[in-house]
């Protein structure tokens, strides 16, 4: 009881304190990038570039308290606990949460269906976050789903089917794996305290035993690319896990704690072994730039300005990634309208949704998914196999083109429950006299005339209904 008191006061902390917890994981984005030589991961990249919208299911031992997902055993500055509560004593509950996590209405095929209504191309999926509780059948340790109440159930080994579900609906497979590993002894050693999320002891002193670590981390990530089908991305978290050599003064500028001893776990090996397994596999080793951060991924974040080489822009549908209860969820127009903002930036949305501890998905979310999947029914061209323009924005008008460059795209976000404008203008991405324009919502011709430096469109009276509409796209 004292525990599950502890969870419900731990959720109204970590949802105060949710905007601090992003801005002290280390999941900034690089500011450099570099682009992949091999010519297979380069014509992989271009076909994850067309997709525009994933989603993102973080699903472990933490939805059962709905609780944020693993940050709450970490002992840093800015993550509160009940002050009658011991460290150690909240650390064994907390992984101890494996012996009630059951999940007997698991439904990854419910997942992918909704995914797929939301228009969505491609899934990363959590098969282990930083607690190390994993959500495969690994032979690496007992500290697995597969080792749990619902290992007898014949679908125990949930990643198999979780990445089957998406592949039969025609989805990209990404793995989420976290580098840092908080229940493996040879990274939070129990022999000293767990002061922050780094390992706990110094790696010069005991070089055995983080070779011991690296070769876990192989292993588990050789499991992941041998056994579970075609992968197409290796999504790896836990940026702070990385060679000294790329902790920069701006990385030391980002505000984690960062140990003065390089935390490598060989990412060339691990990205060689993945990739003979999974030819032209895309590596996406987070915050960490260089050969293996094939695309960068700020979180909760959208850049300032249009990016030219690969991006994704990770974000919530709610507040959190895990599932809590009472959660607020974004409106489906405030989602179009980022997912809007981020392609015309060049990036792609990876929206974040977590299942139940039963294993399916909220119902609410399930319904705001379809609707934001029914825009993209009929406005899709203008988003999927698109790039950049040359101007990308002019107020609430976002532009896109095709790969080719011949057919230009106008997106323009309008205002959440306000009556759609009878004439909308914009300035730039002017068409060529005599050029024709199409409205996507009817594949239909529409007027439209050049006035000085801008552009004014005449907007059918049939559209001019208020709050229907999160967004009218233009072809040209």
């Amino acid at each position: 009881m004292k525990y599950a008191r502890l969870a419900t006061l731990l959720l109204f902390a970590f949802s105060c304190h949710f905007v601090s917890a992003q801005e002290n994981n280390l999941h900034h984005q690089s500011s450099s990038y570099q682009w992949p030589s091999e010519p297979d991961v380069r014509a992989k990249l271009d076909k994850w570039q067309d997709l525009k919208f994933g989603i993102l299911i973080h699903w472990g031992i933490y939805a059962v308290p709905g609780i944020i997902e693993s940050w709450q055993i970490c002992s840093e500055p800015w993550i509160e606990r009940d002050s009658t509560s011991v460290y150690e004593d909240y650390k064994k509950w907390y992984w101890g949460l494996s012996k009630d996590f059951n999940p007997t209405k698991f439904n990854p095929e419910q997942w992918a269906q909704a995914a797929k209504d939301a228009g969505m191309r491609y899934l990363v999926f959590t098969t282990k976050h930083h607690d190390g509780f994993n959500m495969f059948d690994t032979r690496q340790t007992d500290y697995k789903i597969t080792n749990g109440p619902f290992g007898v159930n014949p679908r125990a080994d949930v990643a198999k089917y979780v990445f089957q579900a998406f592949r039969d609906q025609g989805f990209m497979i990404g793995a989420y794996f976290s580098k840092p590993d908080w229940h493996s002894q040879d990274f939070w050693w129990s022999k000293y305290a767990t002061p922050d999320r780094n390992v706990n002891y110094d790696i010069r002193k005991y070089p055995w035993k983080w070779s011991r670590f690296k070769q876990f981390t192989y292993n588990q990530i050789s499991e992941l690319m041998h056994n579970y089908g075609s992968i197409d991305l290796l999504w790896l978290d836990g940026g702070w896990v990385r060679p000294l050599e790329t902790v920069t003064d701006e990385v030391r500028a980002w505000g984690a704690a960062i140990p003065t001893w390089s935390q490598e776990v060989d990412i060339p090996r691990i990205a060689k072994m993945a990739r003979e397994a999974q030819p032209g596999l895309l590596v996406v080793d987070r915050t960490v730039a260089g050969p293996y951060e094939n695309y960068q991924t700020p979180e909760q974040a959208i850049p300032d300005k249009a990016l030219d080489h690969p991006w994704e822009s990770c974000i919530t549908l709610g507040n959190a990634w895990g599932w809590v209860p009472n959660e607020q969820y974004k409106s489906p127009t405030k989602v179009i309208h980022k997912l809007i903002e981020i392609v015309a930036k060049g990036g792609s949305l990876l929206l974040g949704v977590g299942p139940r501890a039963d294993g399916t998905i909220e119902p609410e979310e399930v319904a705001l998914l379809k609707q934001i999947g029914g825009w993209l029914k009929i406005n899709g061209d203008a988003i999927y196999g698109t790039r950049e323009s040359a101007v990308f924005r002019d107020g609430e008008t976002f532009f896109t083109q095709s790969k080719d460059g011949k057919v230009h795209y106008a997106l323009v976000r309008l205002p959440e429950g306000e009556n759609v404008p009878k004439k909308i203008e914009w300035r730039g991405n002017i068409p060529q006299k005599e050029t024709k324009m199409k409205l996507l919502a009817t594949g239909a011709c529409i007027s439209w005339k050049r006035m000085g430096d801008k552009v004014v469109v005449d907007i059918p009276n049939s559209f001019l209904k208020k709050g229907k509409y999160p967004a009218l796209a233009f072809s040209f």
